[in-house]
């Protein structure tokens, strides 16, 4: 609703409250006429109260135009608006990677979904129409699943590798070996889903190991599955050999950590030629060895390098830090069982080599008690770390390559919290495989965002940035006298505009 001003014919003027329904105009309202300006002015003045009282509202005056724009914006439906933000940016990233060389559209719109919102399948499709427009049946979805690993990951893992390559400006000198575990929210065991040691605590439930292989900084290179109950040992031989021949990776260093460590592998990777770090496990050593380790007294940063039979050096640093971490957990792990023993909740089968287990022993037959004699020992390997290597590089650069094992477990945490790689709820073993190649392609494009944001000095993380896509809108409209559909993108905050100009200016 509005006021008008009416010139009648007699010379005075008319005011009205007028309201606009369906394209025609209804007088609401009369307030009366005069040919005196001042009059005019007091029957507006009295207009203004009436339509406060009609419309409930405080606006002190409604045009037309007002009134035009309301009756548009009545008529916008839900699909006319619609979240371009993954879109926009996953898309621009999706697209500079290469992964827009798979002729597979919903592989597009099922990585980006992930990224964006990473739902369950159904609310992936329902995402997907949502937002994209797009109709995609389930029984569709399912389908593409269970044919998308066979046909699509080798070129995913391609187009990740010769995408890291460029990253790293032609060079992969050295890469990063880990696994994990993604357990599943079913009981059911099979073939591949199994139960074993979990990393992730959930003993009771079957998983999988994901083994991944990144190059300097967490980049991508590939990745294989295993059944659950797998040794983690195992899978290191048959990971870094099929990669490195599938990329002709020319024998690059090899660091993992110390749950990959058996003489077996060692062997292995030094017959087929290669280098390796590898984290120690120093109080597993022989006895001479640990006694020279004991023996070393270092201070705060220092390394000392053993040489061991096998040709392979002992490299061992010291760290203060470490030391008080390493006594805290220590002191934690002491509390937590002398509760238990207290409680009488242990038996003899809690006595293990399991975490803090180790400290515990029978009294007699039926009794549990704590070794604190085995504590106390444990005090002089606070701070104490060993790395084994057959390499020639000094102390310190083992040590700093050695570190980047950070960028591994990393992108664990990326995968698993977000991107929500785990739990997984599907059953077959061919649509979990292509669950992780997208969850793979997805962590390319996490890394690849996250480099440019840091090369941009924006303060932006990239869990921000996926939360910030889910607010840039376009709005679809049709205009009155062309009757031409056009597309408006919606005013975008200043951190959206941020965002926008560092992937758009960086991809051209």
């Amino acid at each position: 609703m509005f006021i008008r001003q009416k010139k009648n014919k007699s010379g005075s003027i008319s005011v009205q409250i007028i309201s606009k329904v369906g394209g025609n105009y209804k007088v609401i309202k009369t307030i009366g006429s005069s040919e005196r300006e001042d009059q005019v002015k007091i029957l507006v003045d009295q207009a203004k109260l009436d339509l406060i009282s009609l419309v409930g509202q405080s606006s002190l005056f409604i045009s037309e135009q007002d009134v035009q724009l309301e009756n548009y914006l009545n008529t916008l439906e839900n699909i006319q608006i619609r979240t371009i933000g993954p879109e926009l940016i996953f898309g621009k990233i999706y697209d500079s990677i290469g992964y827009n060389a798979i002729e597979e559209d919903l592989f597009r719109h099922l990585v980006i979904a992930r990224l964006a919102f990473p739902l369950s399948k159904l609310k992936t499709i329902e995402y997907i129409y949502r937002y994209q427009g797009v109709t995609i049946g389930l029984d569709q979805v399912y389908r593409f699943l269970d044919k998308l690993n066979d046909k699509l990951k080798e070129q995913v893992e391609q187009i990740s590798y010769q995408h890291t390559l460029k990253t790293l400006e032609g060079e992969i000198g050295i890469v990063f070996y880990d696994m994990t575990t993604l357990y599943f929210e079913s009981n059911e065991e099979d073939d591949f889903r199994m139960n074993g040691f979990s990393k992730d605590g959930k003993h009771h439930l079957p998983q999988i190991y994901l083994g991944l292989l990144v190059g300097l900084g967490g980049y991508p290179i590939g990745y294989d599955l295993f059944e659950g109950k797998l040794f983690e040992g195992d899978t290191l031989i048959p990971v870094i050999d099929k990669l490195t021949k599938k990329f002709n990776l020319a024998r690059p260093i090899i660091v993992a950590d110390a749950g990959l460590l058996t003489k077996a592998n060692m062997d292995t990777l030094a017959g087929l030629g290669y280098t390796y770090i590898i984290g120690a496990r120093a109080k597993s050593e022989k006895t001479i060895i640990k006694n020279e380790i004991l023996s070393l007294q270092l201070n705060d940063g220092e390394t000392k390098v053993i040489h061991k039979t096998d040709g392979n050096r002992l490299i061992i640093s010291y760290s203060e830090k470490r030391a008080k971490k390493d006594e805290h957990n220590r002191k934690r792990g002491l509390n937590r069982l002398e509760k238990q023993v207290k409680s009488g909740k242990l038996t003899k089968q809690n006595i293990n080599n399991k975490g803090y287990n180790k400290y515990l022993r029978m009294k007699g037959k039926v009794d549990i008690e704590i070794d604190y004699d085995k504590y106390n020992a444990d005090k002089q390997w606070d701070g104490l770390k060993g790395y084994i290597t057959n390499t020639a590089l000094s102390p310190s650069t083992v040590l700093e390559q050695y570190k980047n094992l950070w960028h591994i477990e990393k992108a664990f945490r990326m995968s698993k919290s977000d991107l929500r790689i785990r739990p997984i709820y599907h059953r077959l073993k061919k649509r979990i495989e292509a669950h992780i190649c997208l969850s793979f392609a997805a962590y390319s494009i996490y890394k690849e965002l996250e480099r440019i944001l840091h090369k941009n000095h924006s303060s932006i993380s990239i869990l921000q940035a996926a939360e910030l896509t889910h607010t840039m809108y376009q709005l679809q409209i049709r205009l009155p006298e062309s009757k031409k559909n056009k597309l408006i993108t919606l005013k975008m905050d200043e951190l959206q505009k941020e965002l926008w100009k560092i992937v758009s200016s960086n991809y051209i």
